[in-house]
């Protein structure tokens, strides 16, 4: 699963999974919410949303998302440090593989049809990132900087190399994959 972090690494808790848990109290008590209600608007456990209201949960990428859209706002108001007054520089550790050099990190955002997401991403030889589907009209845009990356689709798997890109509809489930025996180094935009 496309966690924050995976709960077998042994690293220290990121500051993103504290931001998290206020961020979503915060706003599901501004939209007047309950737990169940927050719970069942973003088809998650009402034991889930309690875990991350805590910052204890292992949550997805794609639960975050889900969250965001129940609470009408974007994800990166899910994930950045309270404090912040825009979205243009957010640098949030946001997901860690199995790996400590697996990793991405949101650094920011600006508006688009909702917003669009500039990311940088690293997987060690061997990790793997699955993720969920997106609603129709989200895409993802892949700049490879240095490896070799494999995406996996439904319609099939794309190599991309390092000076190369992808940019595809993200609708369907998809896996970031190293193959390689060196550290994948690749930019992502999710525009959506």
């Amino acid at each position: 699963m496309s966690n924050i972090l995976h709960s077998q690494v042994e690293v220290p808790r990121p500051d993103v999974l504290s931001h998290v848990a206020g961020n979503i109290r915060r706003l599901r008590a501004a939209k007047g919410l309950s737990q169940d209600a927050l719970a069942s608007a973003a088809g998650v456990s009402r034991r889930m949303l309690v875990g991350i209201e805590s910052g204890e949960a292992n949550v997805s990428l794609s639960t975050l998302d889900r969250l965001a859209q129940a609470l009408d706002v974007s994800f990166s108001h899910v994930v950045r440090a309270p404090d912040m007054p825009d979205n243009s520089r957010i640098d949030t550790l946001a997901w860690q593989g199995e790996d400590a050099h697996s990793r991405a990190t949101l650094l920011g955002t600006v508006p688009a049809a909702r917003e669009a997401e500039l990311w940088t991403w690293s997987l060690a030889p061997g990790d793997r990132y699955p993720a969920e589907a997106d609603a129709a009209n989200w895409h993802e845009m892949l700049y490879v900087v240095e490896g070799v990356l494999t995406v996996e689709m439904d319609a099939g798997t794309r190599t991309i190399a390092a000076g190369d890109f992808l940019i595809f509809s993200s609708d369907r489930p998809y896996v970031f994959v190293n193959r390689g025996t060196d550290l994948l180094r690749f930019v992502r935009n999710v525009v959506f």
